[in-house]
């Protein structure tokens, strides 16, 4: 296993434990609810949501490249954010071509 794949792999263990804590202590919703109190707030959801779109874009265009099916990732970031392209990351780093 490459290097950029342990790396991955450890971004995606690490943020998945914080989302679990989070969700224990708040709630789906709970998550949700401080981005509507104030315009700080909002900025960081906005922000949040257009790098998820664009990320959603790249995937789509990366995926005729790589034969790798965009659709999955792309529910899973609809569903849970930046897990999509991380993972979606994760996976096209395991199909990559070994370098020579």
């Amino acid at each position: 296993m490459s290097g950029r794949f342990l790396a991955l792999a450890a971004v995606i263990a690490l943020f998945l434990a914080l989302t679990v804590l989070a969700l224990m202590e708040a709630g789906y919703l709970g998550i949700l609810a401080p981005h509507f109190r104030s315009f700080a707030g909002a900025q960081v959801f906005v922000d949040l949501l257009i790098m998820c779109v664009l990320g959603c874009i790249w995937m789509v265009y990366d995926s005729r490249q790589t034969g790798i099916a965009a659709w999955p990732f792309i529910a899973v970031t609809l569903v849970a954010g930046s897990f999509g392209p991380l993972l979606y990351l994760a996976i096209r780093t395991l199909r990559a071509p070994a370098p020579r």
